[in-house]
């Protein structure tokens, strides 16, 4: 994906701005912390064989 330039005037909210980055701070420990650590390392296992499995085509 193509990201803006941050020399680009910034048309956002500020308060919305604050706000998805303070859930994006919490986010990835917050999601940890609620999951077994069966369900975590099952999302891991996953993640590794798609990123380094064979690759098809």
């Amino acid at each position: 994906m193509a990201r803006k330039s941050k020399s680009a005037p910034s048309e956002k909210n500020p308060a919305a701005v604050a706000l998805g980055r303070l859930g994006g701070l919490k986010g990835g420990k917050a999601r940890a912390k609620a999951l077994t650590k069966k369900q975590r390392s099952e999302i891991a296992r996953k993640a590794a064989q798609k990123r380094w499995g064979e690759k098809e085509g």
